[in-house]
């Protein structure tokens, strides 16, 4: 839940009811209270697919990478944020405090990447995202990835976190891509679309099939 700019998200770490605002006005949803919490029953889609190594790409707080770890699944987040780094530490959870575009261990090896949360929207370009995760992924490894609300479409521009109460923070680039529009970006990043879940949340599976 965070982007590439360090620590736009963390004004929401507390807990506090927010949202990001588009600069064509649109409202996107985020959900702070979740990140804080223990993973749920929507959760476990994303988390029962993970059955080796898993990378979580802007694991914020560390519910994911604590409950993989939890589970015997080795698990390390990634984060730009050092207050969502500490609070992952909090969880006992491994965490680097990194941005996803620079050097990570394990690169070509990773059995699972996560991108929950929103966090397809890191760099406001989903198919550069898509492409890099991909790198990080073995052949034939799966990327788990949250899509925007049905509607939601495919969006790229810049939004700004509003705490409610607060002052706008700055404007970082992002982006949101519904199921459809996620599943069109993956051939271009060499992935194939795989499970989907649309109940309260969606989530889409993807298979790193070739490098492109």
């Amino acid at each position: 839940m965070i982007a590439e700019h360090t620590s736009v998200f963390d004004p929401a770490l507390t807990g506090r009811a927010a949202q990001l605002v588009g600069d064509d006005g649109r409202i996107l949803p985020v959900a702070p209270q979740r990140w804080l919490a223990p993973a749920d029953d929507e959760d476990a889609w994303l988390l029962n697919r993970c059955t080796g190594p898993t990378l979580d790409v802007g694991c914020g707080p560390g519910r994911l990478v604590a409950e993989l770890a939890g589970r015997g699944v080795p698990a390390l987040g990634v984060d730009c944020s050092p207050l969502a780094v500490r609070q992952c530490h909090s969880r006992g959870a491994a965490v680097l405090h990194r941005d996803v575009f620079s050097t990570l261990p394990g690169e070509g090896r990773w059995h699972h990447v996560l991108l929950a949360d929103g966090n397809i929207g890191i760099g406001g370009d989903p198919v550069r995202l898509l492409r890099r995760c991909a790198a990080l992924l073995r052949p034939g490894g799966t990327m788990l990835v949250e899509a925007g609300l049905p509607g939601a479409g495919l969006w790229r521009g810049a939004a700004r976190l509003q705490v409610i109460g607060s002052a706008a923070g700055p404007w970082f680039p992002w982006a949101v891509a519904e199921l459809a529009a996620l599943t069109a970006l993956a051939a271009p990043a060499g992935l194939e679309a795989g499970d989907r879940y649309r109940v309260g949340r969606c989530f889409l599976e993807l298979r790193y099939v070739s490098a492109r």
